[in-house]
């Protein structure tokens, strides 16, 4: 299966791994959750725990209408193909491949930041 592996601080790149369970846990350290935010049937697979066990933070996603971040993804992920008519993953193809690498394809950089609220510092 043809996929488009998104890991922390690197460019996407994409890759052939057999389409089973345990080849997609290996990929993101872990148990499988899958997200769609595409309109197109694409999914992005990630660790089902990532933010939980604060695996490093990836990559943001947008809203398509205002640009917004709505949410990061924390941990490797990545992207295949989910047909609504199958129970299986399956490969992109090679023009999908290719537009989600524009779309990840500059690493994100995270910061904390702590805000001191009110009161006086005596």
């Amino acid at each position: 299966m043809k996929i488009l592996l998104i890991e922390s601080e690197k460019i996407p790149r994409p890759l052939e791994i057999e389409p089973s369970l345990k080849s997609m846990q290996k990929l993101v350290g872990g148990p499988i959750q899958a997200v769609y935010p595409f309109e197109e049937p694409v999914a992005l697979i990630c660790h089902e725990e990532g933010k939980l066990l604060g695996l490093p933070l990836n990559r943001v996603l947008r809203s398509p209408e205002t640009g917004e971040i709505y949410d990061i993804i924390a941990g490797d992920f990545f992207l295949c193909a989910a047909p609504p008519d199958s129970e299986r993953f399956e490969s992109l193809t090679d023009n999908q491949l290719e537009r989600y690498a524009q779309v990840f394809r500059t690493p994100e950089r995270f910061f904390s930041v702590e805000y001191f609220v009110g009161g006086d510092s005596k």
